[in-house]
């Protein structure tokens, strides 16, 4: 008796081609090539997930870096006297301070200036 599979195929081909919409050309309605390109988008979408933290982690400590200098301190000097002072705030949180309450992120450089 012969296996046919048809009915599998036609699954795993809707799943490709449901993943597949929205792409450029025949990226999306010819076979090879959506089953590449859905591979690649997979690999780019997981690595993308891990450089997201870092772009973040970047834009926050430009912001602070922004701030302080207003303030005439390097950003550097401001991580370490925070450290020194024993201030744990992670840089999210100070980024966003330093945006939303500029009042509250003056009153915290005061606390740490006598580090300095």
């Amino acid at each position: 008796m012969r296996v046919k599979n048809a009915v599998y195929t036609r699954q795993r081909k809707k799943r490709i081609f449901r993943l597949a919409k929205g792409y450029y050309a025949s990226k999306r309605n010819r076979w090879r090539m959506a089953v590449q390109q859905v591979e690649k988008s997979l690999a780019y979408s997981y690595s993308g997930r891990r450089d997201k933290k870092a772009n973040f982690r970047k834009l926050w400590i430009v912001r602070l870096n922004a701030a302080v200098r207003e303030e005439g301190i390097s950003y550097n000097n401001f991580v370490s006297c925070l450290k020194k002072a024993n201030i744990i705030i992670n840089r999210k949180m100070l980024a966003e301070v330093a945006v939303k309450d500029a009042l509250v992120f003056k009153n915290l450089i005061q606390i740490i200036k006598p580090k300095l």
